[in-house]
């Protein structure tokens, strides 16, 4: 560690998948033993940087129960990509970067031109299956998309506020949103089935960026449980007990604009109540 300023910790140059796992190890765990403990952890890599190395430290057994990796994010300089054809090895590790992201956030899009992004997205989507694509300048992607944040925060969203229509269940496509993304969301109180959810979740169309909910499962129905998607990225988790509170599932989709069918996403849920 070579400094920390306005609560960003910089490290060391080298390679962060040998000489400097045992610093970053170290300084993870200096963070998350501070008194005031951090939400999120945000690690930004250099450009030469190996995404899977940087996610193995993830997997070290001093992080178990206290560390849940939300994603891997890729950015992709959308009018640079092709810059430097003379070097092969370039277009290589650009590729193991995108193929080890949940998610790519496809940067300097007016710059490179309608064309150019075409070419880009043409070159991911013949490498890579079902990878989530956003496009952005300046790297300005909201939070809700990044990170679990704010009112699309599972952990936060409370069973006891789900509203239940005449048969238990409401669907509906959020309006107060910012219009660089749209949102959707599920609510029922029907147990879902745990195995039947994660596939849904991993076959969700490709214009959503996110999935997260808070789950009421028919294998444990005493628990609630959390369901977080970050583009491939599918992870359930089991919770406390209700506590009190109505149990019931409330599932927020987030999303491209315009990318979501209401009725589609509704049946694809509905598919997995007493699968």
């Amino acid at each position: 560690m070579v400094g920390v300023e306005n609560n960003v910790i910089s490290l060391a140059n080298g390679c962060v998948c040998c000489s400097l796992r045992d610093d970053l190890v170290q300084t993870i765990q200096e963070t998350i033993d501070r008194p005031e403990k951090p939400e999120y952890i945000l690690l930004e890599a250099s450009g030469v940087a190996d995404p899977i190395g940087i996610a193995m430290t993830f997997n070290n057994p001093k992080f178990l129960d206290r560390i849940r990796m939300d994603s891997i994010t890729c950015v992709v300089d959308a009018a640079q990509l092709f810059a430097h054809p003379e070097y092969p090895a370039v277009m290589d590790l650009q590729l193991r970067q995108i193929a080890s992201a949940d998610m790519v956030i496809l940067n300097k899009v007016d710059l490179a031109g309608p064309e150019q992004v075409e070419k880009v997205r043409k070159l991911i989507n013949h490498h890579f299956n079902n990878i989530r694509v956003v496009e952005t300048n300046y790297c300005d992607v909201p939070y809700e998309i990044l990170m679990a944040v704010g009112r699309f925060d599972p952990i936060k969203m409370s069973a006891h506020t789900l509203s239940h229509g005449d048969e238990g269940e409401e669907h509906r496509h959020e309006n107060d949103h910012p219009s660089s993304f749209d949102t959707w969301s599920y609510e029922t109180a029907e147990p879902l089935s745990l195995e039947a959810l994660r596939e849904t979740a991993r076959k969700l169309p490709g214009g959503v960026f996110r999935c997260k909910g808070i789950i009421r499962s028919a294998e444990v129905p005493e628990r609630s449980a959390v369901l977080q998607v970050v583009g491939r990225r599918v992870d359930i988790s089991l919770m406390d007990q209700w506590n009190g509170n109505d149990p019931g599932t409330r599932i927020v989709a987030i999303g491209a604009p315009g990318c979501f069918e209401s009725m589609d996403l509704q049946q694809r849920f509905d598919a997995c109540i007493n699968a």
